[in-house]
């Protein structure tokens, strides 16, 4: 365990605790996290975790701007249901994307794990894109993408980093009940008459 995992571990932690609050600076924080386990998951040899980091990168800039200006009138974006559309599209995603990563990971890179490697990347791309949109769906793709997290990181003795990835799947679930609070507690838009 270096300085990076460290780094990682505190700025990773702070950022989950700041998304379950709704908290927008969790955007900042979480970007600072991509660098540092970008470095650390290439220096793991796990290249498609490493690589998603830049994508989280991105995606942290984009939900950013939809937290703060996606609501309704450029307002701030509030939690909201999973739209059904999305489940079938997100497994589907899921599957193209594993599939796709492996068979790239294992023709062009020295990935130590391929197919663990390109299943919790492409999860975790869904989760992330779905956290941005505030659907509370999100929750539940995060904890079954740290879950199989905990398992790969084990398998590569990062433990500190897996240590805090069991951190995120207790944050998931309170971001869970948190969101779910505040969806039930938000005003209800008014029935459109038949």
């Amino acid at each position: 365990m270096g300085w990076v995992e460290i780094v990682g571990f505190v700025t990773g932690a702070v950022c989950v605790w700041l998304a379950t609050r709704q908290h927008v600076a969790n955007f900042p924080v979480g970007i600072a996290n991509n660098v540092v386990y970008a470095l650390l998951f290439w220096q793991s040899g796990i290249l498609a975790n490493a690589g998603l980091q830049v994508v989280y990168l991105v995606l942290a800039v984009l939900g950013w701007y939809w937290w703060v200006r996606g609501g309704d009138d450029a307002g701030r974006l509030p939690v909201r249901r999973t739209p059904r559309w999305v489940w079938p599209v997100a497994v589907a995603a899921v599957v193209v994307l594993t599939v796709a990563i492996a068979a790239l990971l294992t023709r062009t890179a020295e990935s130590v794990q391929p197919w663990p490697d390109a299943v919790t990347t492409s999860l975790s791309l869904v989760a992330q894109l779905m956290l941005g949109r505030k659907w509370l769906g999100s929750w539940a793709v995060w904890i079954v993408t740290d879950v199989l997290l905990v398992a790969l990181y084990v398998s590569l003795g990062l433990y500190l980093t897996t240590a805090l990835y069991v951190l995120f799947i207790a944050l998931c679930v309170q971001g869970w009940r948190r969101w779910s609070r505040d969806l039930r507690a938000a005003p209800q838009p008014a029935a459109v008459p038949a």
